[in-house]
């Protein structure tokens, strides 16, 4: 490691004051995917900049249409959260399954998704479920939020305050763990939203992805076997060491109707 600064910011405008006065500065929001890449010296902030003591950014709220969640809450208290457990289970279930009991109780929603790792459980939900990112200037609908691999539509200086989901009919995530790391090699959720069916995939390409085939046949027939009898092509998935792309293509069908089954109870 080496020498930065450290500075507890008190609300999200200082925070961002804070960080749009030192271009090589860097939010804390749980630090499970930051401070490990500044052990590696892959990345050098000169300042950390601690957003996770914010009350207003640890607000947990729900209601009948919305679940709002904010942007330092971590993981362990979305999964233990009863009114989430009740009315989004496959969110519950999703925080539940992150990494291990440390990194649950330090990682937070907010962190995950402004890192936005390939193989990061929280894209996919937020995804699936149609949820809108707010931040301290603006909101930003899921689907124009994941850019590309480890990229989004945040401005440098920008900071997430909460995520909104809206309450969908059912939902379910299913993934496939790499044993080591517990980021999944494939991770499929799925939610049946009035209107029809959203399927978010991640683990298996540069970014997280919806399955539009995934969700045609679900849509028309949310049934396990629906989702067994689709073939995605493996023409734009990875290929590493943990798997081909082949194997992630069949998977991700497998893991949905996993999840459908799941959500139907």
């Amino acid at each position: 490691m080496y020498a930065f600064d450290y500075q507890r910011a008190a609300d999200p405008k200082a925070a961002v004051a804070a960080l749009a006065g030192d271009g090589d500065a860097k939010f804390l929001a749980g630090g499970q995917s930051l401070l490990p890449t500044m052990r590696l010296r892959l990345a050098q902030p000169s300042r950390l900049i601690d957003v996770t003591r914010i009350a207003a950014l640890k607000a947990i709220r729900v209601d009948a249409a919305t679940v709002s969640i904010g942007a330092a809450v971590c993981h362990a208290d979305v999964a233990e959260h009863a009114e989430i457990r009740r009315v989004l289970p496959g969110l519950a279930a999703l925080a539940g399954g992150i990494g291990d009991r440390q990194v649950r109780a330090l990682g937070t929603i907010g962190g995950s998704l402004a890192n936005n790792d390939p193989a990061a459980c929280y894209p996919a939900a937020t995804l699936a479920l149609g949820a809108t990112i707010v931040t301290d200037r603006r909101r930003i609908a899921s689907d124009d939020f994941f850019v590309g691999m480890y990229e989004t539509a945040l401005a440098p200086d920008e900071l997430i305050t909460a995520v909104e989901f809206p309450v969908v009919e059912r939902s379910a995530y299913e993934k496939f763990n790499n044993p080591a790391s517990h980021f999944a090699l494939v991770g499929v959720f799925v939610a049946k939203h009035a209107n029809g069916v959203r399927v978010a995939v991640t683990g298996a390409a540069a970014s997280v992805f919806r399955a539009t085939e995934l969700e045609h046949a679900l849509t028309a027939d949310f049934t396990p076997a629906a989702a067994r009898a689709v073939t995605v092509p493996a023409n734009e998935l990875n290929t590493d060491m943990h798997a081909s792309a082949e194997y992630r293509a069949h998977l991700i069908p497998v893991l949905a109707a996993r999840a459908v089954a799941t959500a139907n109870g």
